[in-house]
């Protein structure tokens, strides 16, 4: 009896034999026995369980959120309560490991923050078109309730620049600060509590993905463009300007400049602003270059208060036309759960803008957790961070706070001051809180030129020229998603830079799953792996198998004429000597419905030219929506493999008289 085709009549050049390890003409039984092992592998394909449905992977995803221990098996219901407390307050797992070493070491950095964030804190107000005393009370509740519920030992909460950006851009579009400042008010907190429900509801679902929709490149591009237009906001502090455009774009902010500066002004002002601000610089400078002076910069911000507030109070400047920010209220956060309004015409405008500062606010706050868990050699769990970050942003609009984050500059500072858990945030407020009670009125004579440069001199951080080339080098995409975001910003508008940010990134979401890649596999001479013929020009294409890999995850209506169209026009090009195609499937996770018509008209445009259509190694959701829609009785259960080699070595077996060249 003579031998199959597959092995006995096809002649394979040295080293690319489908298994080198037998001969090339093989006796019946063997022959026998790959047949029947092939088909064994094809039942192994198809007659596997069935994946989870939706509702399973929504169960799954209610389970893990309500109850992250609910795997124990001996699970109870006073189980199921601790898991829940253990989950929402970490500080009863690492308080119980708390010593006093580490309460010397969180005081110490505590005390350092606290020199930071006071007048950080009140220079953010100002930006927030906020009386000051509203920084210094998003510098006290925030932290505390943090330091409960956060999972980071290093981060720094309190109000950050960006985000004071986005309210004052975007909430004074509905109320006037300067023609109703209580109104005003009320929108902030408003939003501050819309979005801590927001960020609260993202991590209890686990909901971060949302956050992802701003890519990396895209955040870099706001930042540097925010970073930009908060520097020439503070021209008018810096320079003593009475009336000041409210937009933040730099034309109009240019003009106003321009318009000001041509009427009576003071240099004073500007005088006092530049000479702290080089100092602040000066002090950072000597900071870096000696790490145990770190401190030095620390209280640089807090000692330019102290000596500014001197100099005006000692010369009476402020008679002079110094600006001076004069009454800050005295006493600890006030009540503002009155203020809040849910019913009123604004609600949906404050939800739109809640919603952009929870996304802008967990992306800064995560991005800081992380960086310093990945120094400290811990794990930063991103959706408890979540609820923390909700949690604390709603207590904080019930106590007149606006919305808080983690800030990447006091971050830094209390990591680089031993902190060696978040109770130095405790330490912090309560620092915050002594000087709201005390000290408040010592804050008369600060002049509102020393706030402006204490918020330009954490600027430079937020401008990152270095990550701008390597996105240049590494994808123009990207580079374009940041450029879009950062003259958006700086051109237009807040609300238009992360609009444009967030269009691009779609649109390279979109353009790469509209065109995947469709790639020729060659093989390895001597192996049964096969590879891009593109990436890897020495491999060699097998003669009469085409085979090709679908480089996409998900076979949907958006790629899958693109694809049938793709391999149709393969085959065209090479129609004399195809006479199988082999669709590697590895790389294909899901399909719909779409997707499954496009490979049904495939193989019945192959059928109709005589070729044979093979699929090797289909995911689990793939093979079970090809049973539930029958292609696999039209395809053949046979010509279903668990690898490529074998759909190719199947091919090659099918086609009599064969003459290999490779």
């Amino acid at each position: 009896m003579e031998p199959m085709a597959s092995e006995a009549s096809l002649q394979f050049p040295q080293g690319v034999h489908p298994n080198t390890s037998k001969p090339a003409m093989e006796p019946m039984a063997s022959e026998f026995t790959q047949t029947l092992q092939r088909a064994d592998f094809a039942d192994l394909v198809l007659q596997g369980p069935d994946p989870p449905n939706l509702w399973y992977d929504l169960i799954g995803m209610l389970r893990k959120a309500v109850c992250y221990r609910s795997a124990d098996k001996h699970f109870t219901l006073s189980l199921c309560a601790m898991s829940i407390l253990h989950y929402l307050f970490p500080i009863l797992e690492w308080s119980k490991s708390y010593s006093l070493k580490s309460f010397q070491s969180d005081t110490m950095a505590g005390l350092t923050l606290a020199s930071l964030s006071i007048p950080q804190s009140i220079g953010y107000a100002n930006l927030a078109k906020l009386d000051p005393q509203y920084g210094l009370y998003t510098s006290a509740v925030p932290p505390l309730l943090y330091a409960v519920m956060g999972t980071s030992r290093d981060i720094a909460i309190g109000p950050v620049a960006i985000v004071s950006l986005l309210l004052s851009s975007m909430v004074q579009k509905i109320a006037d600060p300067a023609i109703d400042p209580a109104l005003y008010r009320k929108m902030i907190f408003t939003v501050t509590f819309l979005t801590g429900v927001f960020q609260f509801a993202f991590g209890l679902f686990r909901l971060g993905f949302l956050v992802d929709f701003l890519s990396h490149a895209a955040i870099t591009g706001f930042m540097g463009g925010a970073a930009i237009v908060i520097g020439l906001q503070q021209l008018k502090g810096l320079l003593g300007l009475s009336h000041f455009t409210s937009n933040t774009d730099v034309v109009s902010v240019t003009k106003a400049v321009w318009v000001s500066v041509h009427e009576p002004w003071h240099p004073e002002n500007f005088f006092i602003g530049c000479s702290f601000f080089l100092f602040i610089l000066g002090m950072r400078f000597i900071g870096r270059k000696n790490k145990k002076l770190f401190w030095v910069s620390a209280i640089a911000p807090v000692l330019s208060v102290v000596l500014s507030t001197l100099i005006v109070y000692m010369t009476r400047a402020d008679n002079r036309g110094v600006k001076i920010i004069q009454n800050v209220d005295a006493g600890i956060n006030s009540s503002s759960v009155k203020q809040i309004n849910l019913n009123g015409p604004y609600v949906t405008e404050c939800a739109k803008i809640a919603l952009i500062c929870a996304v802008i606010a967990l992306t800064e706050a995560i991005a800081v957790g992380r960086s310093f868990s990945v120094i400290n050699g811990y794990k930063l769990d991103g959706n408890k961070e979540m609820i923390a970050m909700g949690f604390m942003n709603v207590g904080g609009s019930l106590s007149s706070c606006y919305v808080a984050t983690g800030s990447f500059s006091r971050t830094a500072v209390n990591f680089t001051a031993g902190c060696k858990t978040a109770v130095s945030n405790v330490v912090m407020a309560a620092i915050v809180m002594v000087t709201l009670e005390v000290l408040t009125k010592l804050l008369f004579y600060t002049p509102v030129s020393i706030l402006a440069s204490i918020i330009l001199s954490a600027l430079p951080g937020l401008i990152n020229v270095h990550e701008v080339c390597i996105l240049w080098k590494v994808d123009k995409m990207d580079f374009l998603t940041c450029m879009g975001s950062f003259l958006g910003v700086l051109f237009g508008s807040v609300e238009i830079g992360l609009s444009v940010a967030i269009v691009v990134s779609f649109f390279k979401v979109i353009v790469h799953s509209i065109r995947p890649q469709v790639v020729i596999l060659g093989r390895v001479q001597g192996t049964n792996i096969f590879c891009n013929i593109k990436q890897y020009p020495m491999v060699c294409q097998t003669p009469v198998v085409l085979t090709t890999r679908i480089d996409t995850s998900f076979l949907c209506f958006i790629n899958a004429n693109f694809i049938r169209e793709r391999i149709t026009e393969l085959v065209t090009q090479n129609l004399q000597e195809i006479r199988s195609v082999v669709l590697d499937m590895s790389n294909v996770v899901d399909i719909d419905t779409a997707g499954l018509a496009a490979l049904e008209e495939l193989n019945g445009e192959l059928v109709s030219r005589g070729i044979q259509m093979a699929i090797a190694n289909p995911g689990w959701k793939l093979v079970h929506k090809l049973k539930l829609a029958r292609l696999v009785d039209r395809i053949g259960e046979s010509w279903i493999f668990l690898t490529v080699g074998e759909a190719v070595e199947a091919c090659l077996g099918n086609k009599k008289g064969v003459d290999l060249d490779c």
